[in-house]
């Protein structure tokens, strides 16, 4: 028995066993996969740990470093920003540039500030120069409005490059100009022996210097005798005189070049002038004589007048260079495009010049290497076929660049404006975008049908109201299609047929009309067809089933307040009545205690008496107080229309409480005449109000105190202004909260006359109480 026991045992052992083996094998291939896995994923995040660090490392060895500067002044960048900057270390905060460690100047620090508030609010490039440490270390730095996914919220991306070189080269050639000019009397020899009549102005204009030619042209025995007598070579032409030409060229620091009959030995010959200013030392001279030249240029400036005027009619802007790659001629579009001076054409300006002339005026692209794009176009000149290229200037302006390489060698430019329709297809493109995201951001749903019933445009909320299909609707189905697709969702599917009513109204009888439609689902929905200008019709709905649901809760809750307000005034007009019973039996039986009806009394039992009757006829008119106040919110007092003149009512109101003023030692001032004139009203009524905001001024002001009361005639009415001291200290003013039942009561009764009170606080703390009635 034990044997077969033990056998039985090791059968039963051998499928558990196998199960272990089975479940240990698939439990170290599913390791192992999950190792392979793991270690791919480790490669791939090591690989782009390496390409981050070789994008950090190429921008940190680039020329131009990025700043990032957030909208609320924070930046972000390289420490090796730090340095440029003259910092030890690179501050959290922009206006940190600036700071006790910072080589870069306050007035630069703030410039820049300002130029980065200006690119957030307007997103206009930024361009400016800064010289941290002195002028000889210069930063260049460039800006713009930082891509949303690279910061968002108004941040701007600096581009900042090391500028120094530049700046010490500008300086040199200042330099150099400075030397050119102090080496200007050197040439004076030169003049002397030139074979040309020349000659020097000074700053007024006069002359100073003339050479030999000069002298013998005027026919004067030496230079002494011309300067001092101020002979001129060049008489008047044009009405202008050689001295004002020479103004004009020292005005416009640009050479003038004119044409003049000058007289020598008996002849008159044609000479070619030039005033040409000399920095601010004068302005020098020379006369050429082109007699020869004058029949052969008359000519080419006929031919030449006839081209320009011809260039000039057109729109696009032209330049002509000859084969020494030298501007010969502009047009008036041309100038305009580039903002070139007028005179452009009247000397001979190489390519690079114009091209630099472009670039000061901000006319040109922005290029990274400006001398190699200048070489490139330079290269116009040779080549062999026509260049045709797009040009986009600072300020938005795009140019079609056209350029003709000519048989002579040299080059013709076209440029065409086409800023206005870019402008177009923009503004085009950015309204459709505009309106797409406008309506689809509009609560109501909507849709655009065309007069013969072809959807035309829809919003995302019409095709979710309506469980419509993006493609269905791309597609621009026919109206009964879209119908066809509303009606699943409708109650009743025969308010198909009104909404197709109120877009025939829209579309044909160009009219608008409104409707209600309820969906399956219980939601009510707004219908409006609107016509449009364009001839199309539009389709709104709207779901205002939460509207409704409210405007039926409120409608329940106005009632219930309503009724309550009702159930109120009935309440405290009872009350009021059921007071005056007891109330009037308590003061009978006062009055007759008081005339010895019981007896003799003592002098402490009438002066309780007395009590009790003073405090029975304040109750009384608080009662009536409550009662009026009640009748007045229900619009149930009844109201006389006399007419009512203030001063003898505010007179006698006053009057009649002269006692009490007395007793409180008040000083009362009563100002106004008899011109405040008459109010239509109930003169009981105004008494008992004016009457209550009186014995209110009374109770509130402190013994000794002083009550001022106007009345005047105002365009709106007559004001009634009480002021008065305040005697609980530290009081608003607003006598609302201690004046018990007067003021509510008074505020009633004024408002029952269509009139206006106002409670307020001056400067010095009095209260001032102000009654307008109409």
């Amino acid at each position: 028995m034990d044997s077969s026991t033990a056998a039985e045992g090791f059968t039963l052992g051998l499928p558990a066993l196998l199960l272990i083996g089975l479940l240990l094998a698939a439990w170290t291939a599913a390791a192992g996969l999950a190792l392979v896995v793991s270690r791919r994923k480790l490669r791939r995040a090591r690989r782009d740990r390496r390409a981050n660090l070789r994008l950090s490392r190429m921008i940190d060895e680039s020329p131009a470093l990025p700043l990032l500067v957030r909208s609320n002044g924070r930046i972000e960048a390289s420490e090796r920003l730090a340095a440029w900057f003259g910092c030890s270390s690179l501050p959290q905060h922009l206006h940190g540039l600036a700071g006790p460690e910072s080589g870069l100047p306050v007035e630069e620090a703030e410039a820049l500030w300002d130029a980065v508030e200006k690119t957030r609010s307007s997103a206009a490039p930024l361009r400016m120069m800064l010289h941290p440490g002195g002028a000889n270390h210069a930063l260049s730095v460039i800006g713009h409005l930082a891509d949303p996914q690279v910061a968002g919220g108004g941040a701007v991306m600096l581009w900042v490059s090391d500028a120094s070189d530049s700046a010490e080269e500008i300086a040199r050639l200042s330099a150099e100009a400075e030397r050119s000019r102090h080496d200007f009397h050197a040439l004076v020899g030169l003049i002397e022996a030139a074979p040309v009549p020349m000659w020097f102005r000074d700053t007024d204009g006069r002359l100073r210097l003339v050479n030999s030619a000069y002298v013998a042209a005027v026919g004067a025995d030496s230079a002494e005798d011309v300067v001092s007598g101020g002979i001129e070579l060049v008489e008047t032409v044009g009405g202008m005189t050689a001295t004002e030409v020479a103004e004009q060229a020292k005005a416009s620091q640009q050479a003038v070049e004119r044409q003049a009959m000058i007289t020598i030995d008996g002849e008159r010959r044609a000479f070619r002038v030039s005033d040409l200013p000399v920095g601010n030392e004068g302005v020098a001279g020379y006369a050429v004589d082109v007699e020869d030249l004058q029949l052969l240029e008359r000519e080419y400036r006929a031919f030449r007048n006839a081209q320009r005027a011809l260039l000039d009619q057109m729109s696009s802007g032209v330049a002509q260079f000859d084969h020494a790659r030298q501007l010969v001629f502009t047009n008036l579009p041309m100038q305009r495009i580039f903002r070139l001076p007028p005179n452009i054409g009247q000397e001979a300006l190489p390519v690079g010049r114009i091209f630099d002339m472009m670039r000061n005026a901000g006319r040109l692209p922005e290029v990274r290497d400006f001398p190699a794009w200048r070489a490139e176009r330079e290269g116009w000149f040779t080549a062999n076929d026509v260049k045709d290229e797009e040009w986009v200037l600072a300020d938005g302006t795009h140019l079609r660049v056209v350029a003709q390489p000519m048989p002579d060698g040299g080059l013709v430019m076209i440029f065409e404006d086409r800023t206005e329709q870019l402008k177009l297809a923009s503004a085009r493109d950015t309204l459709l975008r505009t309106r797409t995201a406008t309506f689809d951001n509009l609560f109501e749903g909507l849709v655009v049908l065309a007069p013969d019933g072809r959807l035309q445009i829809w919003n995302r909320r019409f095709a979710a109201e309506w469980n419509l299909r993006e493609e269905v609707l791309a597609g621009h189905p026919h109206i009964d299609a879209l119908l066809e697709g509303m009606a699943p969702l409708l109650r009743d599917r025969a308010d198909t047929r009104r909404i197709r009513l109120l877009v025939e109204a829209a579309t044909l009888q160009r009219e608008q009309t409104t409707g209600r439609v309820t969906l399956a689902d219980g939601r009510t929905l707004a219908l409006a067809g609107v016509p449009l200008p364009d001839g199309n019709g539009m389709l709104t709905s709207l779901d205002i089933t939460d509207a409704q649901k409210a405007e039926a809760a409120l409608i329940e809750r106005n009632e219930a307040l309503v009724e309550a307000d009702a159930v109120k005034t009935r309440f405290l007009a009872n009350m009021s009545y059921e007071f005056r019973t007891p109330l009037t039996s308590i003061t009978g039986f006062a009055e007759m205690l008081r005339a010895g009806v019981a007896g003799e009394m003592t002098e402490t039992g009438r002066e309780y008496v007395t009590a009790i009757l003073d405090s029975t006829a304040r109750l009384s008119q608080q009662i009536e107080a409550v009662l009026d106040l009640t009748q007045s919110e229900a619009g149930l007092m009844p109201m006389a229309e006399e007419d009512v003149e203030l001063m003898p009512l505010v007179t006698g109101l006053v009057q009649d409480r002269s006692q009490a003023i007395e007793q409180a030692d008040i000083t009362f001032n009563l100002r106004g005449d008899r011109t405040s004139g008459l109010v239509s009203g109930d003169e009981r009524q105004l008494a008992r109000a004016i009457g209550n905001l009186i014995d209110n001024a009374i109770a509130s002001s402190p013994r000794g105190g002083r009550i001022n009361m106007d009345l005047r005639r105002r365009r709106d009415g007559v004001a009634i202004t009480i002021t008065h001291d305040n005697a609980q200290e530290g009081v608003s003013g607003s006598a609302d909260t201690s004046a018990g039942l007067n003021l509510p009561l008074a505020r009633e009764l004024i408002e029952a006359h269509k009139g206006s009170l106002d409670h307020a606080q001056d400067a010095r703390g009095r209260v001032v109480v102000t009654v307008v009635l109409p």
